[in-house]
């Protein structure tokens, strides 16, 4: 029980490290920096930083040719420029909930493509976040530029997930994670060395925390989920609602707007109870 709760606790710090980095980003672009430039920085410096203990061997370095692996990559790469190009201009709190449409995508896709269970109750529910998600993205009547970027991310995330399930069982998540960061970061690096910045100590500090609050944040997610039940770590992806709307509120001052807050609570209300509807079928 001790272990488990341990765990629970570590899940809860990196899913809080993942808008803590986007934080670090959103301040980076107030200090002039261009988003394309914090993404490359981000999976470059977040490769090096993890390479001491990836344990990545040079037999490994073939795989990085499957075709597969290569697709997850540009995924993740999309998910990741999107969503930085969407805190240039946004809430953190706002872009995390237009961002949330991806998990939704993902559980349809996961069924249309995996033959993963699609049952009627979660199906409901997922329908009702969506529509918290939309009441956040407001398309339509009060959509802007960074909500459609937030949304794209939303949508390349949700792939993104399914291709994590689809590679799971060929792959050691570490070696996932490394071919994530090594390939994002060749594929950006024509765009990423054009707008390198002046850099100040300020902003070094804050790619180094970027950087590290992603890396760290996925490592953790990655290393506990391993430990526990998938049912026990889904719910909890929703802590990054909470995190990113605290982080907006304590660093920027900004808090979501009554429609947008409304959103983000029924956004969060049926991620857990989907949650609670899945546990009680595994049980």
């Amino acid at each position: 029980m001790k272990e488990k709760v341990l765990l629970i606790i570590m899940i809860i710090t990196g899913m809080s490290l993942i808008p803590f980095g986007d934080t670090a980003a959103k301040l980076l672009t107030q200090a002039g920096a261009a988003p394309i430039f914090i993404a490359w920085s981000r999976l470059a410096m977040g490769f090096l930083l993890l390479l001491p203990i990836s344990r990545l061997n040079l037999s490994e370095l073939k795989m990085l040719s499957d075709w597969k692996i290569i697709v997850r990559a540009l995924l993740f790469v999309a998910a990741v420029s999107c969503i930085l190009t969407a805190i240039e201009t946004e809430s953190i709190a706002n872009v995390f909930g237009a961002f949330f449409i991806g998990p939704i995508i993902s559980y349809f896709l996961a069924g249309l493509l995996l033959k993963e269970t699609i049952t009627l109750s979660r199906s409901i529910l997922l329908f009702i976040g969506f529509a918290g998600a939309l009441l956040v993205i407001k398309p339509g009547f009060g959509m802007t530029t960074g909500l459609l970027f937030a949304a794209l991310a939303g949508c390349f995330y949700g792939c993104f997930l399914v291709s994590n399930r689809w590679l799971a069982a060929s792959y050691r998540p570490r070696f996932i994670l490394m071919s994530s960061l090594l390939i994002g970061t060749i594929v950006l690096t024509p765009f990423g060395v054009t707008k390198i910045p002046e850099i100040t100590p300020y902003m070094g500090l804050l790619l180094i925390v970027s950087a590290l609050a992603s890396a760290f944040g996925n490592l953790i997610i990655i290393e506990a989920s391993r430990r526990l039940p998938a049912n026990i770590v889904a719910p909890f992806v929703y802590t990054q609602l909470i995190a990113a709307t605290v982080f907006s509120v304590i660093v920027f001052n900004t808090w979501p707007d009554s429609i947008s807050l409304i959103g983000l609570i029924v956004l969060f209300s049926s991620g857990i109870l989907s949650f609670m509807v899945a546990s009680r079928k595994v049980d």
